[in-house]
Parts: C-alpha cells; structure tokens; sequence
C-alpha cells in the first residue's frame, strides 16, 4: 500500500533498491546529496547533478527535464553515508520560471524497481523558493526510512547546498548553472503528459512488465567529476544541526515560535488554473504485489524491539547521545506530519463549506446541514487517519525511551536514575549534560532529555522572574527565586560530578547573601572553590580573577605557548553561578561580566546566572547582548523553547531530586572525598 506523505512523515523503506520519480511540470535540475551521520556533505564529491551524474550507490539524470528517475542503491553508498538527501531546482537562467509559485506543485514517488509505489509526497505551498529539498533517505535503528522534507530556498541551489554544510556550495552551483547555459547539459522540455487511462493502468501491471529502471547507480563517471575521497572516520563526538542557534541544544529567542503548517496550493501561473494532478499518482486499487526482488529486503515495519544505543558512534556514549537526539527529532516531525495534516484537514473543510453554501438559498434548510455534515465527516476522516499514524510513531518512540533511559550515563539521566546511586567519580569528562526534559502537548509523558554538549558553547540563564512565565505567573516570588537557585546548585552539581577530580571547579557570586540555604549543599560539602562571595569587593574580586584567567589564556593559545601559563592557574573548566544579579555589580563589573559571557567559554570559563530580566532594566541595552547570548531555563514548566528543525514550542521541565532523597548530598560527598584523594 502506498503511503502518500505530508512534510514532515516518515515511512520505513522496505527496500534498499530503489527508484525515486520527479515530476515538476517544468524543466528542473534534479540531483542527490550524500549526509553523514550528522547530516552534512563532506564534499562535492558527495553531490551528485548533472555534471556529476554517478556516486557510489546514486545516479541521477544528466539532463534538465520536467520529469527525472534517480536510482538508489542504499547498500551501494559510502561507509560513512547514512543520508540521501533528494534536490532539483528551477532554471531561471536558460529561460525557465523564476519560482515554485508559477508552476505546478511537484510530486516526488518512491519506488521499487517493479515501478511499485512505496511513498509518493506532493510539494504543496511553495511560492518564491527556486530550489527544494524534497525528500530524503536516513538510516534508522539498522533500517531504512524516507522522511517527507519540502524545504525551499528562494536563494536557490547555492543557499540549498550551504544549508547541508557544503563549503563550496556557490562554486558548485555556479558550475552546474554553466554547464546548463553553455549547452553542456542539455534542458530537455518535456511535452505535457497525456491523461493516464485504465489501460495504462492495465500496461503497467501486466505480470512480467518493468518500468524501465534509470540504469545501475555507480559506474564510471564524467571526466570532470571528483572521485568520493575515502570516508574518514566518525569524528569522536557529533557536531549539532547548523539550525541550532544553541549549538546542541534547543532554539531559544524568548517566545514561541509559529510552527509551520501546510500550506495552500501555491498560485498558479497567469492565464488559468494550475492542475495539480500527476500521472504517477494511482487511480485504482493496486494489483498484488510482485514476486521479492533479489535485492536484499531491509524489514524495517518489522523491526526487532529498540534497543539502547543503537546509533552511530565510536562509544556508547557517543551512541547514546545520538540516539537520544534522533528520538528528539522524529518526535518533532512526527508530530509536525500530525499537525500538518490536522490543518489541512480544516482548512479543506473551510473551503468545501464556502463553495456549498456559496449561493445564500443553500445556507439554510436540509441542503445546507448536509453540506455541513459531510465535510466535518471528512475532516474528521482525515485528522483520525494522521492521528492513527501519530500514535503509531509516538508508540515506537515510547518504547525506545523505555529501554534508552535506564541505560543512559549520569550526565544523561535524571536525578532519579539509580545510575546515580552508584555513581563513581569518573576517569574522564562526558561529552553532553541533561538539563531538562521536553514534551509536547500531543504526549505529554512522552518526555526527551534536553541534552547539551560540553564543554559549554554559551552560558545559562536560570529565570527567577514572572514576566512571561504562565508557571511562574501564579507562584510565589520567593518561592521561584528559590526553585531557581536550587535549579542552579543542582546543574552546577552534576557538573562537579560528571568530570574528574581537579578538571572543574565552581565559583559563586551572592552578593547580597540572599541564597544561603539553597547553597548550603555546594558550601557544606566543601567542592566549591572559594566561599560565596558577597558584596561589591567580593564581586570585584572573583570577576578580576576569572578575568585574567581568560586573558592568560587567550594569550598562551595566540602564541602558541600554553605551557607558559602561570603554575598558579587553574587550567581545568570554570563555572561562575552568579545569583541576585545585579545587586553588587557597577558599570566595571557589568563590563567583565559581559566579556565572561563572550570569551570565557572558548577559554574554559563558563557562566551560570539566576536573575530576573525585570531587575536589570535600569542598564537597558547594555544586557541585551548579554540575555541573548545565554541559554534561557526555568525553574518551572514553561513552553519557551523550540527545536531545530520545526520549531515546535516545547515545554521544558527542569530535573529535580525526588522527595526525601539524598541523592544530591551523596554525589557532592563523593565530589569531596575524591578532590581529597588527589590532594585538591
């Protein structure tokens, strides 16, 4: 049965031969690009175009035409390809539309090599963009699966190319858009596609009939096309989405961003409407299916149960890690696909409505309810079948995170993990800290931990303000000035815990005195580097200190000379948690502050605030800089965050110790005892 996609869904390949059919109405350059385990394109010898028509695995068309077959070989690919990115773009050079909007919506099918559709997806809503990513191919828990994408760039293949981490992505568009204007790549018009009839039908599925296939991927290429370097070997930790403004983790700019729906038919060109049909779309019921090709079958809707790190990686770690964060992206575009399609639905049903009861005499009466009835049936239709396909997704991602939580490290779990029971000081530092859970409204206990690389790219922000928060709206004042310190301690703990004896070290500025008893668990097991510090001079005094630790360091690694430190200085990571800012800080300590914020974390000095962005305002824009550069928590629920790849606004929930548990304290005794050991 053919799954027809909305942006966003994914569907298990069970296939790993494959046929991928364009059908744009209009000449485009079709191409594939080869991902890596992060999804970037190592370089232009993992972008197959028409200049370049065969990789391993891949072979694309060398002509631009309205209508293109790529052949897809997965077991074919590099070692180190674990996506197949599939792109085509306008021609607007050689005389071709300027834009998706002018033209008819594309439709992109994959196939087997019988000519059996497996997923078809139809690019709706596009408008200025003049390239597209349409769909692409990802590995998944030892299988296959094809995720419906749909991003346009208005920038066109250049912008396109640069997004999948592509360095020479201009030079190789510019290429390509020579080749086609100087007539080195032939743009091929194909003439517009008679209507498909029963016995084309009947043609096609004959027993014995093969669509003809676009040949075998791989094979020798054009004189001028690069040789695939060979794969080097994963790099030791992931690097985050380029979307990411958070490095690692989540987006963050202070409100919810608008999530990205389907949208209508793009408008069609001047002179009449645009027919959105397409003659690889089926009209009938689907005969049989053939014999099992001799390709090897990847079973992936047959998948063995989820098991704990399994993702790429050199260390289960590293594994772990990566699991997690696919997790976190399937969550958000499954429900993406949900919401998508639950806003078609209604927007299908608003314009059903409006042409029914178009003519007043029709609103009233039988004629009018039954109208009525019969598109609410539909729509209801409609937002059931996405929601059964979301519970589908949402109940493998469940028993994912039912096996993946209890196996994962310290610095991953939660407080209430019994991995932290027998915690033991480790022998080297994590490569990413939990901070939180995240959920969204579809599942709330379907929960993703808000993992961050370390050593931290910026800072944090713990707000204890009430300004914006529906949480903190109806809490006490103290109260969450309170959970946010405690929320603070508690990261700055795992911190401690998380790296060995001597490699972190935490300094706390509480100037007016004002969080002792939320401190007391850091001040009383003894790991803190130096007592709280109060007031002006105390201020004054860590800054100045933290401060020339930047510029020494700064300085050693621009002359080379890192051996030259002072023997005095502390080379391991620095945590400065600053509370009740910016009670005790003048324009001078503002100053270093903001320049902690900036440099310190290339340097090993990383900043923790508890503040309210109300009690600030008196510095006005000075700070600003200072609040954006920060990742923003809270110390209770709240739906500020959003994800990288569909801007979903996430509801953060912070880690906190059960009730009567005493986790906290134990871990820092351990943290005490081993700086003991080691005589620091």
């Amino acid at each position: 049965m053919t799954a027809e996609l909305v942006r966003g869904q994914n569907h298990a390949l069970p296939l790993t031969r494959l046929e991928i059919r364009v059908s744009a109405g209009t000449p485009v350059m079709a191409g594939a690009t080869l991902g890596d385990e992060h999804g970037r394109v190592r370089g232009v010898e993992w972008v197959a175009h028409p200049g370049c028509p065969r990789l391993p695995g891949l072979k694309v068309s060398q002509q631009a035409a309205a209508d293109h077959r790529i052949a897809v070989d997965l077991e074919a690919l590099p070692a180190g390809a674990h996506r197949v990115t599939v792109l085509f773009a306008l021609l607007p050079g050689i005389g071709g539309p300027a834009r998706f909007g002018a033209v008819p919506a594309p439709f992109v099918a994959v196939t087997g090599l019988d000519g059996d559709e497996i997923a078809t997806f139809t690019l709706t809503g596009l408008d200025v963009e003049s390239a597209v990513s349409a769909l692409e191919l990802y590995r998944r828990q030892g299988g296959w699966k094809v995720r419906a994408v749909g991003q346009g760039y208005a920038a066109g293949l250049a912008e396109m190319l640069a997004d999948q981490g592509l360095a020479e992505a201009a030079a190789l568009a510019g290429a390509v858009h020579e080749a086609l204007a100087r007539g080195g790549v032939r743009s091929v018009v194909a003439s517009p596609p008679r209507p498909r009839t029963p016995e084309d039908d009947r043609v096609r599925r004959a027993p014995g009939h093969r669509a003809p296939a676009a040949g075998p991927p791989g094979g020798p290429a054009p004189r001028d096309c690069p040789a695939p370097a060979p794969s080097p070997a994963p790099a030791s930790v992931p690097l985050p989405p380029p979307a990411s403004p958070a490095g690692a983790g989540p987006a963050d700019d202070g409100r919810a961003p608008s999530t990205p729906g389907s949208a209508g038919p793009a408008p069609g060109p001047v002179g009449g409407p645009v027919d959105y049909a397409h003659p690889l779309r089926r009209r009938t019921p689907p005969a049989p299916p053939p014999a099992a090709p001799t390709a090897r079958v990847a079973r992936s809707e047959e998948a063995a149960p989820p098991v704990a790190g399994d993702a790429t990686g050199w260390t289960m770690d590293e594994r772990l890690y990566n699991q997690v964060r696919g997790m976190f992206e399937d969550l958000a575009r499954a429900v993406a696909a949900y919401r998508s399609a639950a806003d078609f639905a209604e927007s299908r049903m608003s314009r059903e409505l409006d042409r029914a009861l178009s003519d007043p005499r029709d609103r009233m009466g039988s004629a009018g309810d039954r109208a009525r009835e019969e598109a609410r049936a539909r729509r209801d239709e409609l937002t059931s079948r996405a929601r059964e396909v979301l519970d589908r997704d949402l109940g493998r991602l469940a028993a994912e995170a039912a096996v993946v939580e209890p196996a994962l490290p310290a610095a991953y779990a939660g407080w209430d993990n019994a991995v932290w029971h027998a915690h033991r000081t480790p022998l080297e530092g994590p490569m990413a800290l939990r901070l939180g859970d995240l959920h969204l409204p579809e599942r709330a206990d379907l929960r993703v931990p808000l993992l961050v690389r370390l050593p931290l790219e910026r800072g944090i922000w713990v707000d204890s303000g009430r300004t914006g928060l529906e949480a903190a709206a109806v809490t006490d004042p103290d109260r969450l000035r309170r959970l946010a310190v405690e929320s603070a301690v508690a990261h700055a703990a795992r911190l401690l815990a998380v790296y060995p004896p001597g490699e972190f070290a935490v300094h706390v500025i509480d100037a007016a005195g004002a969080a002792a008893a939320s401190l007391a668990p850091l001040v009383g097991a003894g790991v803190l580097a130096a007592p709280p510090a109060a007031g002006p001079g105390g201020v004054a005094s860590v800054l100045a200190r933290l401060t020339r630790r930047v510029d020494l360091v700064q300085m050693a690694a621009r002359a080379g000379a890192a051996d030259s430190l002072p023997p005095d200085l502390d080379t391991g990571e620095q945590l400065l948690v600053v509370n009740d800012f910016p009670h005790g800080f003048d324009d001078r300590a503002v100053t270093q502050l903001r320049y902690l914020a900036d440099e310190g974390p290339a340097a090993g000095v990383h900043l923790l605030m508890v503040a309210d962005r109300d009690d600030a305002r008196a510095y006005g824009p000075v700070l600003d800089p200072l609040w954006r550069s920060l990742l923003r928590l809270t110390p209770v629920a709240d739906s500020h965050l959003a994800d990288p790849w569909v801007g979903h606004a996430w509801t953060y929930e912070p880690l906190t110790v059960p009730p009567g548990s005493g986790v906290l304290e134990r871990v820092l005794a351990q943290v005490a005892a081993a700086r003991r050991a080691g005589g620091r």
